[in-house]
């Protein structure tokens, strides 16, 4: 297998730099494939944020790179405005604490329609 890492690299920071906010999950918003990838989505419905998604189960490429780019170990994996904010685990609590709404409000992330 080539080493992609780079071009990876780059394709997660572009995707990360275009998108106020961006989930790295497994599967789709209207069709999460696990668990924990339906819980962030439901958090960021509640949110009222629009959100791009990235579906890891169809690029194995972005599936290893989102790993090592955040240095977090699992999916899925919340950005906004270009940082990392963290998993569903990390959304839940700051989103029972109001932190995470809060977050979204200060770095003015767009609401969706």
């Amino acid at each position: 297998m080539s080493d992609n890492s780079g071009n990876t690299n780059e394709r997660i920071s572009q995707i990360v730099g275009d998108n106020d906010v961006v989930l790295f999950m497994k599967g789709t918003p209207l069709f999460p494939q696990c668990g924990f990838s339906n819980r962030a989505v439901s958090i960021l419905d509640h949110c009222k944020v629009q959100f791009e998604s990235v579906d890891v189960l169809q690029d194995m490429e972005v599936r290893q790179g989102i790993k090592a780019y955040s240095d977090w170990p699992t999916i899925p994996q919340l950005y906004v405005k270009g940082e990392f904010v963290g998993g569903s685990d990390i959304m839940m609590e700051m989103y029972e604490a109001g932190e995470l709404q809060q977050m979204l409000d200060e770095k003015q992330v767009a609401k969706a329609e």
